[in-house]
């Protein structure tokens, strides 16, 4: 029964997507993506593949620790790198961090055989979570080593419920899995899983990666000179609405806002939502322009587009793990929406106190950063401004959560180590 429903829902999802991309930009990336099935050529190399998977950019963030170590130690591999989503190929199709990045082929018994057998992988990489059925049990059949890295999971999952059968045998397909907690653990055993380690999270050696090989935004620092400071990353509108009214009544503090959607009408509705706002492209404009008339000798105040406002809104990808490094507080969003909270540890890590909505139970670390106090939860804008203007006048207390944050990740690094070694003691890769 269960294969028959998720025949039916590989069948209808597509069907959906490309209803979807008649106004949807993103689904219909996702549409063009898939119009053609991967070229690849590894007869020279041959079973010297490893496939990496992930939903999105955020899981691939997340196994990328182990990516760039492999590549280190096993510069003979081919990676291929495939993505569910187009937030993480549109991106990584333009870094190149891999040999080959594709979008997955729709799910399907032919497709699955068709790509594996392509690739030719000699070990695959799937990142936290997203199971596809005919993929796994078709790297299943062929003994293909496959590692879930990262891996968490929660009770309400269909894999531990009554009619979980279906769903708990892909997660049979799997060689070993290394888990983020001990929760995760406890509910896999409890279905006679026991292939397990607690490893922790790769996430934290990413952002710790980041932040000691940290790379200075000139621009983002002169926005900012001496002012106190206020990064929100990755925000959605409910998250913006809890704080306009902040941002509007406190002129002297600087804000970053960095939308987790950047598309020209979203940031139209931002800019618009945050009177004293700026792009960032429009602020390098306003810094090369006045830059131009103090070379001419032209007073930098007749330039029509200097900017007395105090919010900075960031119209593209790819710099918000840098920019929290220039924060006093740190805000994140995605905790007052039904998809969760976003990346805390991006924040954190350089021992920033990270503030986020209520909408956090998916996310482990969000609760044990406010248990040592670098993590902050708020249901209301109400909240988030006491919190904000107490923390900015007690230096002390801003300090001592400041250095919570960064403590806390610390300690949690070593994951990607503890993966390499399993893979290292198994030979499953030679040199």
């Amino acid at each position: 029964m269960g294969l028959l429903f998720y025949t039916i829902f590989l069948k209808l999802y597509p069907i959906g997507i490309r209803i979807a991309s008649l106004w949807n930009d993103k689904a219909l990336l996702w549409v063009k993506g898939r119009k053609k099935f991967p070229s690849f050529d590894s007869s020279d190399e041959k079973n010297k593949t490893i496939w990496m998977h992930c939903a999105s950019l955020g899981e691939f963030e997340q196994g990328r620790p182990l990516i760039e170590k492999i590549r280190k130690e096993y510069p003979g591999y081919i990676i291929v790198i495939t993505f569910f989503s187009p937030s993480g190929y549109e991106i990584q199709k333009k870094i190149r961090d891999a040999d080959h990045i594709f979008y997955l082929p729709a799910d399907s018994a032919l497709n699955a055989k068709k790509f594996i057998e392509l690739i030719n992988p000699k070990l695959v990489l799937w990142v936290k979570y997203e199971y596809w059925y005919y993929y796994l049990h078709e790297l299943k059949k062929k003994n293909i080593p496959t590692l879930l890295i990262s891996g968490s999971f929660r009770k309400d999952q269909p894999f531990f419920k009554w009619y979980g059968n279906f769903w708990k045998k892909m997660l049979d397909c799997f060689t070993y899995y290394f888990l983020q907690n001990e929760d995760s653990k406890i509910l896999l055993e409890n279905i006679g899983i026991k292939n397990v380690t607690v490893s922790g999270d790769t996430r934290f050696d990413r952002v710790i990666t980041i932040a000691e090989n940290f790379d200075d935004v000139p621009l983002i620092k002169e926005f900012c000179g001496n002012n106190k400071v206020i990064v929100a990353g990755s925000t959605w509108e409910d998250d913006e609405a809890e704080l306009v009214h902040y941002a509007k009544t406190n002129a002297h503090i600087k804000f970053i806002i960095a939308p987790h959607e950047v598309d020209k009408e979203n940031l139209r509705d931002v800019k618009k939502e945050f009177v004293n706002s700026i792009l960032y492209s429009e602020w390098i404009l306003n810094v090369k322009r006045q830059t131009s008339n103090v070379k001419s000798e032209t007073p930098s105040h007749d330039s029509p587009f200097t900017f007395h406002g105090n919010c900075l809104i960031i119209d593209n990808i790819g710099m918000l793990s840098r920019l929290y490094k220039y924060a006093d507080i740190t805000y994140v969003g995605g905790g007052f929406g039904y998809d969760g909270l976003h990346n805390i540890l991006e924040a954190a890590v350089y021992g920033k106190p990270v503030i986020f909505g209520p909408e956090f139970e998916k996310n482990f670390e969000a609760q044990e950063l406010i248990e040592c106090g670098g993590g902050i939860t708020i249901e209301n804008a109400l909240e988030l401004e006491k919190t904000l203007t107490y923390l900015f006048s007690n230096a002390d207390e801003l300090e001592k959560r400041s250095i919570a944050a960064k403590n806390y990740v610390y300690s949690k690094a070593g994951a990607t180590k503890k993966i390499m070694e399993f893979i290292q003691e198994n030979r499953l890769l030679t040199n």
